[in-house]
Order: C-alpha cells, then structure tokens, then sequence
C-alpha cells in the first residue's frame, strides 16, 4: 500500500469513526479546504521574501500543521471522488512539461500561452 493509499485510509477512518462522513460531500471539503488554505496564507501574509524563507522554529512548526490540515482535506476530496492523487500528479505533470516548455519559459514569471499573438509575429 502506497503512502497516499495509507494516509487516504486514515483520514477516512477518522472521520467514520466521529460520524463525519455525512458532512464530508465533495462541495464541502472544497470549502473547508479552501479555508486551510486561507490559515496557511495568514501565516505569510505580513512577512516579506526573506522572512517567507526564514521562519522561526514555532513558525515553522504552524506551517507544517496548516500544510497537514490542506493535505488532510484533500485526502479526503480526492476519496470522495476517486481520485488517485500520485496518478493525477503524474499526469498534470506530463501536461505542464508540454503547456509550458523549459526553454519557453526560463526565468519568466508570465502567463505562457503557447501561441503567438499576430501583433508579435512582426518582431
């Protein structure tokens, strides 16, 4: 058993043990992952890039919990809707290595589109 499979099982048996099941439809885990999000983002809110990649122990450590409680959710997200994450990695990856390929886009933070307007076909 892969260690998504093993972690996907744990989450689904904690929330079946707590009843929670009944909650967990896949709009609101969406939702309630949406919101971990937001608690990992408050974390780095105020900091500028130096302090984002120097953080204290404490934290560090709030910022593994956030990054946790976004995985638990979608452990849970992916469950719900069979999704195999590490399949679905794969292949996104796959995707992107085409959509946006290194020597188009080296060093450049803008959007790629992977075409070429007609007013830039000129230069």
């Amino acid at each position: 058993m892969s260690d998504f499979q093993t972690l996907r099982e744990k989450a689904r048996a904690f929330a079946e043990a707590r009843n929670w099941d009944q909650f967990h439809s896949p709009k609101n885990l969406t939702m309630a992952l949406s919101g971990e999000v937001g608690e990992l983002q408050d974390l780095f809110q105020w900091m500028t890039e130096a302090q984002s990649h120097e953080l204290t122990p404490d934290q560090h450590q709030a910022a593994a919990h956030e990054i946790a409680d976004v995985q638990i959710y979608l452990l849970r997200l992916a469950d719900k809707l069979g999704i195999d994450i590490p399949r679905a990695v794969e292949e996104k990856m796959a995707l992107n290595e085409k959509r946006y390929p290194a020597e188009k886009v080296w060093g450049s933070s803008l959007k790629y589109t992977g075409y070429q307007r007609e007013d830039d076909s000129a230069s």
